[in-house]
């Protein structure tokens, strides 16, 4: 299936969107002279180190788009800073999740082929919703960061050497495929730079220093990591795990903390299929409307430690419970006390 201009400007990392620039005749110094895709190229970038992980909004124009992405990635491998290009690529990987989400069966697959996957679609069987067999180290090489229980291989369905996943599944594999492919691109060393962009370049660089300690406390890191959850949030998400159900401050708990340290709405979606009241409709709708995509799009935050022990869910505190009064400063402290140890 070809894909469009406008497919491009949704995957501008793929080689077809580099042989459209081409085809526009647009060399890097033909693009300074034009400032709707400086304007873009900025935009992209500004995102990027503002939040990577939120909803990217709809494609700019292909002739807009398609070369803002090159002129993006060559002004942040300038940069050269290494966490800038860590949520540069992280920004850019996160907006092509969100498209290939609801992207056609056949043009996923022809992404992932692109980076050498062997995948093909399974056929339905026992499940009534599509899924695809992909070739075990495919699976392996992008699950490595993604800590979830229900990532690891055991916990999988593995025949003939191909591990079944959902389209959801698979897409969220992509994207750490597409981050590790960007990131790769960054690590480029440019020469030189054309005077607008050189000029660009530099107040990025500068914005981004004067900021980039602030970035750094406020975030979350790039994936969740389990080991810091506080004791209340893993005994709810290992009885959710298991099948058990919550009671309605669990399950709003459990999922507003999922939901603020980083968790796509699709895979808390997924936690939820283990229940056997399971409604795919009724489950999307409500945690999407606690993670701000619907309604009156505000993006709802998990209950306070008081508020928890007066309805009992508080359980097993540790010492950092003790010093804190929010499951999110928890969680916080906990990636700090790791961080300043690899650190040391």
């Amino acid at each position: 299936m070809p894909f469009t201009k406008h497919d491009l400007a949704k995957y501008p990392f793929l080689p077809k969107a580099a042989d459209y620039i081409k085809e526009l005749d647009l060399a890097v110094e033909d693009m300074e002279a034009l400032p709707n895709i400086l304007n873009h190229t900025q935009q992209r970038i500004v995102e990027a180190f503002d939040n990577p992980a939120e909803t990217p909004r709809r494609p700019a124009p292909p002739n807009i788009g398609i070369p803002s992405f090159p002129v993006a990635t060559m002004v942040v491998a300038a940069i050269n800073d290494k966490y800038l290009k860590k949520r540069y690529a992280l920004h850019e990987a996160k907006k092509a999740f969100a498209h290939l989400k609801r992207e056609t069966t056949e043009k996923t697959l022809e992404i992932a082929k692109h980076f050498k996957w062997d995948i093909e679609i399974a056929p339905l069987e026992k499940t009534p919703y599509q899924r695809f067999a992909i070739h075990f180290v495919s699976y392996l090489q992008n699950t490595t960061t993604l800590q979830e229980s229900k990532w690891k291989l055991i916990n999988r369905e593995v025949k003939e050497g191909k591990v079944y996943v959902t389209k959801n599944e698979a897409c969220r594999l992509l994207q750490e495929e597409i981050r590790k492919y960007i990131e790769t691109k960054l690590n480029t060393k440019v020469e030189s730079l054309p005077p607008r962009i050189r000029i660009i370049t530099e107040k990025l660089k500068n914005e981004f220093i004067a900021r980039k300690e602030t970035i750094r406390l406020e975030e979350y890191p790039e994936t969740v990591d389990m080991k810091a959850f506080p004791p209340c949030i893993m005994a709810m998400y290992n009885a959710m795990s298991s099948g058990h159900h919550l009671s309605h401050i669990g399950r709003f708990t459990l999922t507003t903390f999922l939901i603020n340290v980083g968790m796509t709405t699709e895979n808390v979606i997924d936690l939820f299929r283990t229940l056997s009241d399971f409604n795919e409709r009724l489950t999307r709708y409500q945690v999407e409307h606690v993670a701000g995509q619907r309604g009156s799009r505000t993006k709802y935050s998990p209950p306070t430690c008081a508020t928890l022990r007066t309805h009992g869910v508080c359980t097993n505190p540790d010492e950092v419970c003790r010093k804190v009064k929010h499951p999110l400063r928890h969680y916080k402290r906990k990636i700090h006390e790791k961080t300043d140890n690899v650190a040391k």
